[in-house]
């Protein structure tokens, strides 16, 4: 008798362990100001060897684009399914459950269906550096663990250079710096995700593994020796045509020059800098690195759907701009590659539009999951499988007063109510760096006018209350130090 309970016992526990195991794991790897300046986008320069060869077994997207240029409202987005017009959140330092206290999560999706959720460094928004360390507006009901690492790259901070005395976060900064990669924060987050790994792979549980590097945001720290591996001398300085300003709408115009010491830069300077964001992508890259030889040296790599992106993109030079907040493609667009279990257009390159609160309903229908009823994203598993089907003709972002879609062609901005301060038009086709406003060119007017009536119904959409949720306006009191808004 007792035997026969033993076998039963040990027969329940095999088919749990069995269970679990075939649920997909998800790794969801994000960094931090990122764009596409790199190697599996054809960048001639920049190194990224490891995100590279992940793109080889997934699907890398070609347009995929933020819904807002700036980390908190991007990051609130893409974690809730819904645009930033229905979490309302528009700006940084905002916990998700200010505005949206009942709402559930991605990774909290993945919780309450059996899944252990962890995050590893910055996955909701964090003032960065003086958050690192810390779990900054981070959402509690989003994990089960949490890690919040952080390195040397912190107390060598009076060792950067800025361009601002003691800034470091909101302006160009950088450091080629002693020391390993294992010392700095971003090579500490790669050390917990290993052993997060090496734990899963023994216990069989399904994970959800989120892990957040800070690089390449300033301050662009990262070892001496993944700056050696640029010449300053082979880097070109992007350029703006004569009279550019008077090309553009006003809004579009100051969002390019609310810096005012991030202008007219010396040839010199810029170089510099784009050196030392260059490095640390190569840098975050290697971390990344670390992170996928240990899913394949576990064997989780067979069962588990792996997501790599950034919050969005990021200039370095040009338009004259540096870094974020802006309605052009420099800033929207994010590298995104999808790979693992259900992904078998493995290799392969889309360029349909696609939008980052897409990742919700692509996982949950990846990992069989029912995701909540209220997502506005379209789920991608149509082109992971191959099926070369288009998930939606535009991609739609804002910042701002100002809304943009962008197609594979074209891309249509409107600043103002309908457009009232201002609208922009431009044609990839002829000038992918978008340098030329045709929205004021006679041939183009029936283009504009069909394009401007896509933006109004797209805004129309992503302004629908969210089904089931409660809605709060945010009002700012100061500056808060904890998360005290709980789930109602």
């Amino acid at each position: 008798m007792k035997s026969a309970l033993c076998l039963l016992s040990f027969l329940l526990c095999f088919t749990i362990a069995s269970a679990q195991q075939s649920k997909p794991n998800v790794l969801f790897l994000i960094c931090d100001d990122l764009n596409c300046d790199m190697g599996l986008y054809g960048h001639p320069m920049v190194k990224t060897p490891n995100i590279d060869r992940l793109a080889e077994r997934g699907v890398r997207f070609d347009n995929a684009h933020c819904q807002y240029a700036l980390c908190g409202p991007s990051r609130a987005s893409f974690m809730t399914g819904l645009y930033p017009d229905q979490t309302l959140i528009h700006g940084n330092a905002i916990y998700l459950r200010e505005t949206l206290p009942n709402v559930q999560s991605l990774p909290q999706m993945f919780r309450e269906n059996g899944y252990f959720a962890t995050r590893i460094g910055k996955l909701y928004h964090y003032h960065v550096p003086k958050h690192i360390g810390t779990s900054g507006h981070d959402d509690p009901w989003s994990w089960n663990y949490t890690i919040n690492p952080r390195g040397r790259d912190v107390t060598d901070e009076p060792l950067i250079k800025t361009l601002r005395e003691k800034a470091f976060g909101g302006t160009l900064s950088w450091l080629a710096a002693d020391g390993t990669d294992e010392e700095q924060t971003d090579g500490i987050a790669a050390t917990h995700a290993v052993a997060e790994l090496q734990k899963s792979a023994k216990d069989g549980v399904p994970f959800f593994l989120a892990v957040g590097l800070f690089r390449p945001h300033t301050p662009y720290v990262a070892p001496k020796k993944y700056f050696d591996m640029y010449d300053l001398d082979q880097i070109e300085v992007p350029k703006v045509p004569e009279n550019y300003k008077d090309t553009l709408p006003l809004p579009a115009w100051r969002s390019l020059t609310s810096k005012k010491d991030q202008r007219d830069l010396s040839d010199e300077l810029s170089r510099e800098i784009i050196q030392s964001y260059y490095a640390s992508i190569t840098f975050a890259d290697a971390q990344l690195g670390r992170i996928l030889d240990a899913l394949e040296e576990t064997g989780l790599a067979k069962n588990t759907v792996v997501v790599f992106t950034s919050d969005h993109g990021y200039h370095m030079g040009e338009h004259g701009h540096w870094q974020k907040t802006t309605l052009f493609s420099n800033a929207t667009r994010v590298p995104l590659v999808i790979a693992g279990p259900g992904v078998k257009a493995k290799g392969s390159a889309s360029d349909c539009p696609v939008e980052m609160i897409d990742f919700y309903p692509t996982l949950a229908e990846l990992t069989g999951l029912e995701a909540p009823d209220n997502l506005s994203g379209s789920s991608l598993l149509p082109i992971l499988e191959g099926a070369k089907k288009d998930v939606r003709e535009t991609a739609l972002s804002q910042f701002k007063n100002g809304y943009s879609i962008v197609g594979k062609r074209y891309r249509y901005t409107e600043w103002g109510e309908k457009g009232a301060e201002g609208n922009e038009f431009y044609d990839h086709e002829s000038d992918p760096e978008e340098l030329k406003n045709l929205a004021n060119d006679p041939a183009q007017a029936e283009l504009v006018k069909q394009w401007s009536a896509k933006l109004h119904q797209r805004i129309a959409e992503a302004n629908v209350p969210p089904k089931g949720l409660k809605q709060i306006p945010y009002q700012y009191s100061g500056t808060k130090t904890s998360n005290t808004y709980a789930p109602k």
